[in-house]
């Protein structure tokens, strides 16, 4: 899950679909992909998205373009049809609630990736607190996105040491900024 204010401070002009201001966007989907131990296949197959698709799963992405982006670089490598894919996307995008402090702030706030992690864990108790990995951005300043680790069959598991390890590194400061919504 992508924190959208995050990716509208760098992209607002290139994105007017996600980042409009008033459109209120905090955690959205940014894509479900196939993880190897090191690394993810990506485009695998041709295979173009149905056109009835995103009308089938209204508000999955925050931008209709995500939809055959997400479908054509990752999906085409996870086993299933386009709406299989689609279909287990949103269901795993909402099966992770989301803690109340980051549905809707106001206000920019600290925290650590250490207790964002908690926070989540204590809203998902199927988590564990290696099964999602915080990113950040601007040389690890603000919150970028949370990566939420699953099996084929969408049971929490353990992420791998590469993106456990990415994710470290991306959030170098002691703490982060977490941008308000708007």
């Amino acid at each position: 899950l992508s924190w959208s204010p995050d990716y509208c401070a760098a992209k607002k002009d290139n994105d007017p679909q996600q980042c409009t201001v008033g459109k209120k966007l905090g955690f959205v989907l940014h894509g479900l992909w196939p993880q190897y131990t090191q690394g993810f296949p990506s485009d695998c197959s041709n295979e173009k998205l149905a056109k009835d698709a995103k009308a089938k799963f209204p508000g999955l992405y925050p931008s209709d373009a995500l939809y055959a982006h997400e479908w054509e670089k990752h999906g085409t490598c996870s086993g299933l049809g386009p709406q299989d894919y689609l279909a287990l996307s949103k269901k795993l995008k909402e099966s992770v609630a989301i803690p109340a402090n980051y549905k809707s702030p106001a206000q920019p706030f600290r925290t650590t990736p250490a207790a964002l992690k908690q926070d989540f864990i204590a809203a998902n108790p199927k988590l564990s607190d290696h099964a999602l990995a915080v990113y950040c951005s601007g040389a690890g300043r603000f919150l970028k996105e949370v990566f939420f680790c699953y099996s084929p069959k969408g049971a929490p598991i353990a992420c791998g040491q590469e993106v456990l390890n990415r994710a470290n590194k991306s959030c170098g400061q002691t703490d982060l900024l977490v941008r308000n919504v708007k």
